[in-house]
């Protein structure tokens, strides 16, 4: 029986369905206490590390543990989560999106070392008592928001692309339809949840209805410690540039020494 397993989260899934799916999968494991250290939210994939057994109360040891990410970030939008599963918040000019120039790389960089680093409001750490796989649209939660002290080692840029608006609103559509619905018996540690894709799919359509508008995404690699949102990075990479921003999709390549 592994102490360890170094599993790959896919788009959609919550960290405890991507363990469910193991246990389904190796049925040795069924009655086997397992926990993962370090959440993923349901539009991010990659690694995920869960442990078994007496390994679950060494669960401290791997949460601190460094992370690599490649990110897309998209410009000319900005949701409440800051990410593609949120409610649009902000719109840009779609003829104002594709000016992503050499002098914005300084932007970039601009985030590499320490800093305080806001976490979304819609996120495990910000809803105290309902967890982010439960969030409904009626969630009372403080709004203070919490910070951490963050490190990011380094940022690369890998490339830059444009997406037509019809190309954009199908794969929004085809990712948030992977996140399973909420169930009746849908409690803060199980699977599922209300993450309000139907009023989410509702407003990317409205706001994507002139179907040949371009907007552009941005590619990059991340080098960061435990903790640092990549849904935050985007947000104030956009508020850096002056054009709203989010986490298009995210990808955890590595976790301290395990990587895909």
């Amino acid at each position: 029986m592994k102490k360890l397993l170094k599993l790959y989260k896919e788009i959609g899934e919550t960290p405890l369905e991507r363990i469910k799916r193991w246990k389904a999968a190796n049925p040795e494991y069924k009655k086997v206490p397992m926990t993962y250290a370090g959440r993923l939210d349901p539009m991010a994939e990659g690694v995920l590390l869960a442990l078994t057994g007496e390994e679950c109360k060494k669960k401290e040891k791997y949460l601190g543990l460094d992370k690599k990410y490649i990110v897309e970030i998209l410009f000319g939008f900005a949701t409440d989560t800051y990410d593609i599963l949120g409610k649009i918040t902000k719109q840009g000019d779609p003829t104002s999106t594709s000016l992503w120039r050499s002098g914005h790389h300084k932007d970039l960089q601009s985030f590499v070392g320490k800093f305080s680093q806001k976490y979304p409001k819609y996120s495990s750490r910000n809803i105290k008592k309902v967890l982010f796989s439960t969030m409904v649209e009626n969630s009372t939660f403080s709004d203070e928001v919490l910070t951490k002290e963050v490190e990011i080692y380094s940022v690369k840029f890998l490339g830059q692309r444009c997406m037509r608006a019809k190309k954009l609103l199908s794969d929004t559509k085809k990712r948030i339809s992977k996140v399973k619905p909420a169930r009746p018996d849908d409690s803060g540690r199980s699977g599922g949840g209300d993450f309000r894709q139907k009023a989410i799919l509702s407003l990317w359509r409205k706001n994507l209805k002139n179907k040949n508008d371009k907007y552009q995404i941005v590619k990059i690699k991340v080098a960061c410690s435990s903790g640092t949102y990549m849904r935050s990075l985007a947000h104030n990479l956009g508020k850096k540039i002056g054009i709203p921003a989010l986490a298009f999709s995210i990808k955890r390549t590595k976790i301290g020494e395990h990587k895909i």
